[in-house]
């Protein structure tokens, strides 16, 4: 059906509700003969006449009844789909799935779900923590978090989180064995602990940084894990160096069952970004779930 078929029709039910042409187009908003030419083009179309006219009164012909019949339980219907789409609106419901680093998710995500998801019950969120790139269009994810360099261009992204501070951390245990490094080269003498990115990225590159100077190790160890909280067990049990986000190790670091080593060669990043395609128009649902992960100034 054509949209101008459909105001036409819903211009001739109003006429016949109404059983006036004056009526009706002061309901409709529009002038009486501007509503008379539009149901006399339906009836050409049609090649029936709907309406009986009088001086006095409207009133359908056995067509237009027939019509009528028809007309008012779909649009009725209509109404109510449209009156139901307008609730979501108001009380969002539908699945929302993010990719993200389980650190993102652990620190970030799952605290504002916690508000979040009681305020909205229709809501389901899936979240799916991979360190590896993902294209998020191909996997049918509704969004990605990454650190904001690692973020396409081509995309909407929007930050979520302050700058990334990193650490290198071991157990006091394990300095007992071998010195603290002092400057990054001094790894290689050590016991690292790898984050494993991908089957196809491999291990996680240790990036540092001071005065300009850039270095990146490709650590070798005894231990390779594709989770954080794994290689922050280890360093604690002693296995060797972990490269760790600082606020994950802090209260290690604190109560000294951790210690920090090449503070001054420890990079930030830039802190995580929410991030999907700019073609694709967000559900209430997902739009309020942005909302709620943007970070606050």
């Amino acid at each position: 059906m054509k949209r101008e078929d459909l105001a036409d029709l819903s211009a001739f039910m109003a006429v016949a509700e109404a059983g006036s042409f004056t009526l009706a187009a002061a309901k409709l908003g529009m002038s009486q003969s501007a509503l008379s030419q539009i149901v006399r083009r339906l009836e050409g179309r049609l090649g029936l006449s709907l309406l009986r006219r009088t001086t006095r009164s409207v009133s359908p012909t056995d067509a237009g009844e027939r019509l009528l019949q028809t007309l008012v339980p779909a649009l009725s219907g209509l109404d109510e789909s449209l009156a139901a789409l307008s609730e979501m609106r108001e009380k969002p419901a539908g699945t929302i799935r993010i990719t993200s680093v389980e650190h993102a998710t652990d620190t970030i995500i799952y605290p504002v779900l916690k508000t979040f998801l009681p305020r909205y019950p229709d809501v389901s969120v899936e979240i799916v923590s991979d360190y590896g790139l993902v294209d998020i269009v191909a996997e049918r994810f509704d969004a990605g978090i990454r650190l904001g360099e690692h973020v396409d261009k081509d995309m909407i992204a929007v930050r979520i989180a302050p700058d990334l501070e990193m650490t290198m951390v071991g157990s006091p245990a394990y300095f007992t064995e071998l010195p603290a490094p002092t400057i990054p080269q001094d790894l290689v003498r050590h016991r690292c602990i790898n984050l494993r990115l991908s089957a196809s990225r491999g291990h996680f590159v240790w990036d540092f940084r001071k005065d300009g100077r850039e270095l990146k190790v490709r650590a070798d160890g005894p231990l390779a894990f594709n989770t954080i909280e794994l290689i922050e067990k280890a360093a604690l049990d002693g296995f060797g160096l972990g490269f760790l986000p600082r606020d994950k190790v802090r209260h290690h670091l604190e109560a000294g069952s951790l210690i920090s080593v090449l503070e001054d060669w420890c990079p930030s990043y830039p802190g995580y970004h929410l991030y999907y395609p700019s073609r694709r128009q967000p559900t209430p649902a997902f739009a309020l779930l942005v909302d709620a992960l943007r970070l606050k100034r």
